[in-house]
């Protein structure tokens, strides 16, 4: 991967390369860049598409605490890296948390946003118990004490040691930052009429991290045009799932803008 050293970290991301329109997807809690391989493929040939490892996953670390406005500022700073003034910017979960801060910090460059299973709330009261408890037995016993249950939550059903390797290789204090920031992450809701470029949201009907219901608080706040499409069947990761459904809203909506 290459490298960007910004805001005090090293950043680690793929750049597809091109002359095409930018292309900037996040990925989601426990995951990497790699989530978005469907994506990239699907998009490469028209657009110029990057993809990173935020901190604390992948090759990126997370040397201190961090907030999802840091994430935001880190997906402009490496905008800066490479010379680029705007993109579509977009994310999965997590990586739609800090897209939507990028559009609050730096509306002026962001093109559109791409919003996959995502919310601007905070969790649900009912899930902050159990995901502790999940944190914990994480830390105490390695991530092959949750994997599964962490893969039913993001991924649904399926074969995923190649995730489960990850997690397992994960350090402990870079786990713990990531879950800090995820937990006590701002309700940014009120926010969302501030937001007028073009979204389209994609999710999946049957996301048990994060409900439909909060896909449609986005397509009802959003002061721009806003698109929300339902992947039939799609867990929390619906675009690695059921990439194809998900690669033609996407590829559909960044056709209308042009």
């Amino acid at each position: 991967m290459k490298t960007a050293n910004v805001n005090g970290i090293t950043l680690a991301f793929e750049d597809s390369g091109g002359s095409g329109p930018v292309v900037i997807l996040s990925h989601g809690f426990l995951m990497d860049h790699s989530m978005f391989d469907a994506q990239v493929a699907a998009l490469k040939n028209s657009y110029r598409v990057i993809t990173w490892d935020e901190r604390g996953f992948g090759e990126t670390r997370a040397d201190a605490d961090f907030t999802y406005w840091d994430s935001a500022n880190d997906v402009l700073a490496l905008m800066d890296h490479l010379n680029i003034a705007s993109a579509v910017v977009g994310g999965m979960s997590q990586g739609g948390f800090l897209s939507l801060r990028v559009a609050l910090t730096a509306p002026e460059r962001v093109k559109a946003l791409i919003l996959l299973d995502t919310q601007a709330g905070t969790e649900d009261p009912a899930t902050i118990e159990p995901y502790n408890q999940l944190h914990a037995a994480w830390v105490e016993h390695g991530a092959v004490a949750v994997q599964d249950i962490i893969a039913g939550i993001i991924l649904g059903p399926g074969e995923w040691s190649e995730w489960f390797a990850k997690w397992g290789a994960m350090e402990p204090n870079q786990f713990t930052k990531a879950f800090n920031c995820l937990m006590h992450r701002d309700d940014i809701t009120s926010r969302l009429p501030e937001i007028s470029c073009p979204s389209l949201i994609v999710h999946g009907t049957a996301d048990v991290a994060i409900g439909m219901d909060k896909a449609e608080v986005l397509r009802d706040s959003l002061a721009g045009p806003t698109t929300l499409v339902a992947i039939e069947g799609g867990p929390h990761a619906a675009n690695m799932t059921h990439a194809e459904p998900v690669n033609a809203a996407i590829l559909q909506f960044l056709g209308s803008l042009a």
